[in-house]
């Protein structure tokens, strides 16, 4: 049996911050506890009303208007309860600060290198999903397929594995833990990395890429959970920034690699190459890794300690009374009422869609705009797509910088507002259609290499100045339920990729690279005013909000 140690609760910031790094709602426990703590199970009437009173406390939380930032108050017996909570010594807890079983005591070279390994799996996944994009010709050929829309679904298929698979990883993650969705899902990855190289039909081919983008989001939805359960908050940054590196910047770099392996060894081993470097890192991880979710450790400690004291009684400090069904609730559901119900939400995730949707038109593009416009040919093709990439990388350092200080500056003037995330969105609004327009007539005009790259450039570093702000916006928006709006923005930007870009050869077809790029920037320019005008109108939006869950 063990006696918990007196428990700092966590500020409502710490749980905003861990509950969006996790991937689930804050209420929802988390390695800093949750906003209402979980009761002791006992049997003693007493226990029973203070569980009720909690239950109704809690559902009052769930219904409450979530763009009001306005929060419940603890009643005296929630109080109460807490304390309880804390003295009953049914309660599992840590074996003082420094229990060795809390991630957070690990030895640095065990968690940096869990780090390490989940921000290497973090970068492979999003890479393959445009690493094969200049060997779709080559694909096409070897199924004898000439369907254009088929050559765009090829590559955005695996985004729309994105928007499917974390939403049942989520839960499942909830439940079981992350090491084994882990290790399930790596070897899942491996398994259809290799269907899709030995695949014999394009339809065989197409379902084993959206699988791989199924299994393959894993890393995207437990990586940044992972890290705020090993590393603390004044190192988190650079992890986080290491992690963010995987979906910034592998899409760009994959198809650099991907041109020049198709030359040399056909398109296949652009399968190959990721089914060999992700069996690496899952033996890597099964070996390494261990479990980091503290909720799944300490119910682990409190099995143990039952067998081992005949105590039927103890129970995780963490323990969660969330069903199967309600993690289900807070995974599907609740995303899709905020997308539907909040005005912000849903303009907020439109925009970053549009904009994430423009990406893969220009990934599924590129091989066959600079073939036919400027003749390269082989592995020479893959450089096409390093102006976008180091325009993106550019843009996220440029949001890093400048955004915190212009949020750090209204914190210490103690009128910040979420909001105020907006003025990097603001200038990446303009640098979106500007790119468009400067890459399109560039090569419709077959002026020198360098003027389109650079008008890619200006796109990458628009995307992420815009998909940044409006992120970090959504979260100050809807603080504890920060990771329902993510995820309902992260599936309707999957939805926008996978499909839009279908649409994208025939659209060139008929009105020309400039016209055709003109047509996007003129959306992109319609989208401008968001921004502006949730700075000027926002907080009133937020106040009249009815948007209840």
């Amino acid at each position: 049996m063990a006696k918990p140690e007196l428990y700092r609760h966590p500020t409502r910031s710490e749980i905003i911050e861990l509950a969006v790094a996790e991937g689930h709602d804050a209420d929802i426990p988390s390695n800093a506890g949750s906003i209402y703590q979980v009761l002791s199970r006992t049997t003693s009437p007493r226990s029973a009303r203070r569980n009720h009173e909690s239950e109704e406390l809690s559902a009052a939380a769930i219904d409450k208007d979530v763009e009001k930032g306005t929060t419940p108050r603890s009643t005296s017996s929630d109080e109460e309860a807490v304390d309880s909570n804390e003295e009953d010594p049914n309660v599992v807890w840590w074996d003082g600060p420094d229990d060795p079983q809390n991630p957070m005591n690990w030895p640095n070279t065990k968690k940096w290198g869990a780090v390490c390994l989940v921000s290497a799996i973090t970068f492979l996944t999003p890479l393959a999903s445009s690493m094969f994009a200049p060997g779709v010709p080559q694909v096409m050929a070897a199924f004898g397929s000439t369907n254009d829309m088929l050559e765009q679904f090829m590559v955005s298929v695996y985004v729309l594995g994105f928007a499917f698979g974390p939403m049942i990883i989520a839960p499942l993650s909830e439940m079981y833990g992350r090491l084994p969705l882990y290790h399930s899902c790596n070897a899942l990855f491996v398994i259809f990395s290799i269907a899709a190289a030995v695949a014999s039909n394009m339809a065989q081919f197409v379902v084993f890429r959206f699988l791989m983008g199924c299994f393959g989001g894993a890393p995207l939805v437990l990586g940044g959970g992972t890290i705020a359960d090993l590393i603390s908050r004044e190192q988190r940054g650079t992890a986080m920034v290491v992690w963010m590196m995987g979906p910034t910047i592998g899409p760009c770099v994959g198809p650099i690699i991907g041109g020049f392996l198709t030359v040399a060894k056909g398109w296949r081993w652009n399968f190959w190459f990721v089914a060999i470097v992700a069996g690496a890192l899952m033996l890597a991880s099964v070996v390494l890794m261990k479990e980091t979710s503290v909720p799944v450790i300490l119910e682990r400690k409190a099995k143990r300690l039952r067998a081992e004291t005949n105590n039927p009684n103890l129970r995780s400090k963490l323990a969660s009374d969330l069903s199967p069904a309600d993690l289900f609730k807070f995974s599907i559901i609740r995303p899709a009422k905020m997308l539907t119900r909040s005005t912000i939400c849903l303009a907020t995730s439109v925009y970053m869609a549009v904009m994430y949707a423009y990406l893969y038109i220009l990934f599924t593009t590129f091989t066959a705009v600079f073939k036919t416009q400027y003749h390269w040919k082989g592995g020479i093709i893959g450089l096409s797509f390093m102006g976008i990439g180091l325009g993106s990388l550019a843009g996220q350092l440029t949001f890093t910088y400048f955004g915190n200080k212009i949020v750090n500056k209204h914190i210490a003037r103690g009128d910040f507002q979420p909001e105020h995330r907006l003025y990097c969105m603001c200038v990446g609004g303009f640098c979106m259609p500007v790119g468009l327009f400067w890459y399109g007539w560039s090569v419709q005009e077959t002026t020198h290499w360098i003027v389109p790259i650079l008008g890619t450039g200006l796109i990458g570093f628009g995307l992420l100045m815009t998909f940044m702000p409006a992120t970090t916006y959504l979260v100050d928006v809807f603080t504890v339920h920060a990771a329902s709006a993510m995820a309902a923005s992260t599936v309707l930007r999957s939805l926008f990729a996978a499909l839009i870009p279908l649409s994208s050869s025939k659209m060139y077809q008929a009105m020309g690279y400039g016209w055709g790029n003109s047509l996007l920037g003129f959306v992109s320019l319609a989208l401008i005013p968001i921004p502006f005008l949730f700075m000027r109108y926002g907080e009133g939006i937020r106040a009249r909000s009815t948007v209840k869950l």
